[in-house]
């Protein structure tokens, strides 16, 4: 069985869903189940819609309707194959406009409309094009989650759930086309997994269904060796471990959701980027062990929008527990923490919460003097054979001071795979750039 997840900008329209539909008749020796995002823009406008009605807006949700209504005339669906979404859309923002109140709750509601509608149309256009398909809610295949609205995980068990699922309600010979990003939680309340999250959701079920691989969708040509929106010479990564993977996406890497690759490397089920405009384009495999040969740098991400906040107290001099108390702080406030680097009397880190570290301030100015400072990016170099090379250190940071950045932090653990700098944001570009002319450059 082969999970396939196509993403936003790979069905936003008639073209793109052909070029999809191709795809997987190419594939179907191999069982494919295909997870779906929403087309393109239609979460955003949803959520949108959402705003709009909490605003008291008397309209909302009419734009999105009438856009989901012709992507799917376009498709030559039939009129009324999605009006029940349609009218519970319109019932939904009606009742967030009388009440003014937009909860999470609801919030994830009104935006797992967007796979809802998809899969529905994708799967009925599939149909009338010569391949036999069914859509599917992922909460009938057996996907029932948590309560944590905008960020559900599947509740334990789940994998057993959806083997039996898939066997009862898939047919032999149909393409099942399931909601990537939402879920439905043991009390019947509709979820999601976190934005950009249907890849979390293909591997997850990927490792439900036992699958041997999945295929991830969109329109790049895999991972890349930098962003190719700032670095021209960008290059395909053919192959990588899933922990060079696994930190790229989480430090900014554009192509996969942070989480996706844990529950395909629980099960050791590799993961493959795939460009659906280029379909023969070989992409990145993702796999447990590393290519062989290669350079120390794999790839640079970067993460901006970042605040650092430094912490002075001479209180740190030979106690024990200071970071105890300073991080129990930062936990009751929610914030997560990225980059740490301490000294023998003040601690930095990292967060992209800034409003959270305001709310903390007070707290935390108990304990030293803090100082806040906004504007930052984390900018990561990863490599799986970076701690091989002599000097790695001083090759980096050399390259940053010939395009004049500063790094105001620094983090590298012991035989880590990952150097990760704090810089300005304004020199993002800049550094992103000069790092990958020394690093990465075809020689």
């Amino acid at each position: 069985m082969l999970v396939m997840k196509f993403g936003g900008s790979s069905v936003a329209d008639r073209a793109q869903i052909e070029k999809v539909l191709g795809i997987v008749r190419g594939r179907a020796s191999r069982r494919p189940v295909v997870v779906s995002s929403a087309h393109k823009g239609i979460t955003n406008a949803l959520i949108a819609a959402g705003e709009a009605a909490r605003g008291g807006a008397s309209a909302a949700g009419a734009a999105v309707i009438a856009r989901q209504r012709a992507i799917a005339a376009d498709l030559g669906c039939s009129p009324g194959l999605i009006d029940p979404l349609f009218d519970e859309i319109a019932d939904l923002c009606r009742g967030v406009r009388l009440v003014r109140e937009l909860s999470p709750r609801s919030l994830d509601t009104i935006a797992s409309f967007g796979e809802r509608m998809a899969v529905r149309v994708i799967a009925d256009f599939f149909t009338r094009s010569g391949l036999a398909s069914r859509a599917f809610d992922v909460w009938d295949l057996g996907f029932v989650t948590d309560s944590a609205f905008g960020q559900a995980r599947p509740l334990p068990g789940y994998e057993a759930r959806m083997r039996e699922a898939f066997r009862r309600l898939v047919p032999e010979g149909f393409v099942p086309i399931v909601t990537g990003f939402v879920g439905k939680d043991a009390a019947g309340d509709l979820t999601t997994v976190g934005r950009n999250g249907s890849d979390l959701t293909a591997t997850l079920v990927a490792a439900g269904v036992g699958a041997e691989e999945v295929e991830i969708w969109s329109d790049t040509d895999g991972v890349m060796t930098a962003d190719p929106r700032l670095v021209e010479g960008a290059r395909n990564i053919p192959r990588m471990s899933f922990d060079e993977a696994a930190e790229l996406a989480y430090f900014g890497a554009r192509v996969l959701h942070p989480e996706t690759l844990l529950p395909a490397m629980g099960r050791g089920i590799p993961v493959r980027v795939l460009n659906t405009n280029r379909p023969e384009h070989p992409g990145t495999v993702i796999t447990a062990a590393p290519g062989e040969g290669g350079r120390p740098v794999t790839s640079i991400a970067y993460k901006p929008g970042q605040s650092v906040l430094t912490v002075t107290s001479t209180r740190m001099l030979a106690q024990h527990g200071f970071l105890a108390r300073l991080f129990e702080i930062t936990a009751r406030h929610g914030i997560t923490v990225d980059v740490v680097a301490t000294s023998e009397v003040s601690v930095s880190f990292t967060s992209d919460d800034k409003t959270a570290l305001e709310a903390a301030l007070p707290e935390l100015s108990a304990i030293g003097t803090c100082r806040l400072s906004p504007g930052k990016t984390i900018l990561a170099v990863v490599g799986h054979r970076l701690p091989e090379r002599a000097g790695a250190g001083a090759w980096i940071l050399h390259a940053l001071a010939e395009a004049e950045v500063n790094v105001e932090m620094l983090s590298y653990g012991q035989g880590s795979i990952n150097l990760t700098m704090v810089i300005d944001d304004a020199e993002v570009d800049r550094a992103v750039r000069a790092l990958h002319s020394t690093l990465l450059a075809e020689r």
